[in-house]
């Protein structure tokens, strides 16, 4: 594992398309969110302390968004030759055990992290209604080992700032996460393999 930290895509971007299987079968677009008043999309996996650190504060922030018309979609990009405890199998287990109520996609080829740059895991992207980027770094200040209550207020915060029709939030931090697991020779540029410091 490599710690590392959100590369903090450029605000403004637009959301990069996807259309990838979800744990159902179905596939999933980034159209299918077109009425949504904005989009939190989620890199994350199964095995991750990180990940595994905000389980169940993930799935209450999945329903609480949904239920204010902000749509949440995740997505799992490891490499399952390496890591099996990532694959689709165990996804629909994880999905049905967490209690998420949000589409959890498989990425195989990793296109879609290396087209979003996500660098870690969890790693959150906020998107406007237009699909532009307002948001981008971490839950909440909280980690596995540092003792902070798992609040979700980064990323609450900013969700609040979206609907409320204001600015996006000048102060964001990035996420802290395990790498992306990579399949070996496809690592992106920005991936550096160093471990990242908060």
């Amino acid at each position: 594992m490599v710690k590392t930290a959100s590369t903090m895509l450029p605000l403004g971007t637009t959301a990069p398309p996807f259309s990838l299987p979800n744990v159902d079968g179905k596939t999933i677009s980034l159209t299918d969110f077109s009425s949504s008043k904005g989009l939190v999309v989620i890199f994350m996996c199964n095995h991750c302390p990180f990940v595994k650190h905000l389980r169940t504060a993930l799935a209450a922030f999945g329903r609480a968004c949904q239920a204010r018309g902000v749509s949440v979609v995740a997505i799992s990009s490891n490499d399952v030759a390496s890591h099996p405890d990532d694959s689709p199998a165990k996804m629909v287990e994880e999905h049905r055990s967490a209690g998420y109520t949000f589409p959890y996609l498989y990425d195989a080829t990793q296109s879609v992290a290396t087209d979003y740059k996500a660098a870690c895991t969890p790693d959150f992207y906020l998107f406007d209604s237009d699909l532009a980027l307002v948001y981008r770094g971490q839950f909440d200040s909280s980690r596995p080992s540092n003792g902070q209550p798992v609040t979700g207020a980064d990323l609450q915060a900013a969700i609040d700032a979206l609907l409320a029709g204001q600015s996006p939030l000048q102060t964001q931090r990035p996420s802290i996460g395990c790498n992306i697991k990579w399949i070996p020779g496809h690592e992106p540029d920005y991936f550096t393999g160093v471990s990242a410091s908060e």
